[in-house]
């Protein structure tokens, strides 16, 4: 499958595209974007089996309105300030936090969120972030790049004959499912939106 990479994504249609006002732009969405991750991250909504949190939803929509660079960028900047010792992941705490949480169980879902944010950005550079169909696509693509490292990282830390998918993927799906359709909405009615304000 090829992909025709010249479509613009959704930070690309407002405010300045070239120069020094470009560039501050980009770090201002870089700043807006990881402070939006850490929120994200600390959403925990009651439901069954587990909590729906939001982290993985921002992190799949960033990706697919910022593009693969800022993206990259972005969640590149997210994870340093979790290094750091900030308290921006879902599970980090005042006992639990910077390189050593990073390193635990969730670290391999980490280096998910970089695959991932990658290739949502280039799929809606691809113009999958369109139409809810491909966009539901992208999302269902981000979610395994999201999963298969992090169950890899996990039967890597406890051991491979541990109950890994019942640990890191089954409890989750649901979810996810919900965050997929919300996503699959939201990103193709903003650019209808904008096709509207545009006409």
């Amino acid at each position: 499958m090829s992909l025709t990479l010249n479509r613009n994504v959704l930070a690309e249609v407002f405010g300045p595209a070239e120069g020094t006002a470009l560039r501050l732009k980009q770090a201002a969405l870089v700043i807006l974007g990881i402070a939006a991750l850490a929120v994200a991250a600390k959403i925990r909504i009651p439901m069954w089996p587990v909590p729906l949190t939001m982290g993985t939803f921002a992190v799949l929509t960033i990706g697919a309105a910022y593009g693969p660079r800022l993206g990259l960028a972005t969640i590149l900047g997210y994870l340093l300030v979790g290094a750091l010792g900030f308290d921006v992941f879902a599970g980090s705490s005042a006992e639990a936090y910077g390189l050593s949480y990073m390193m635990g169980g969730t670290g391999g879902y980490l280096v998910g969120y970089v695959l991932a944010t990658v290739a949502l950005g280039v799929l809606a550079r691809a113009g999958w972030d369109r139409t809810a169909p491909k966009m539901a696509g992208a999302m269902l693509l981000g979610n395994a790049l999201i999963y298969v490292p992090g169950l890899i990282w996990l039967g890597m830390l406890y051991g491979w004959d541990k109950p890994l998918l019942a640990w890191g993927l089954t409890p989750f799906l649901l979810g996810d499912a919900i965050k997929l359709a919300l996503a699959a909405l939201i990103l193709p009615a903003a650019w209808k939106l904008i096709g509207r304000a545009r006409g």
